[in-house]
């Protein structure tokens, strides 16, 4: 997963390089973790795995990460 976060940030890069400006970015483009569900799309699980994603990137950011 990671490779493919990787090459997916250097393409979007790439075609859209006014985005390396963005100050709230840092050196980073995805958040750490990632989401894979096997059985079907379950919202509510989505929507709390997206909020402690959010949440952790504050804690970090608030931390001088």
């Amino acid at each position: 997963m990671g490779t493919v976060k990787w090459r997916t940030a250097i393409r979007i890069f790439k075609q859209f390089p006014f985005l390396k400006k963005k100050p709230y970015w840092g050196n980073h483009f995805w958040a750490e973790g990632y989401f894979v569900d096997t059985v079907g799309f379950n919202e509510e699980m989505i929507r709390k795995y997206i909020k402690y994603q959010e949440d952790k990137e504050k804690r970090l950011e608030k931390d001088g990460r």
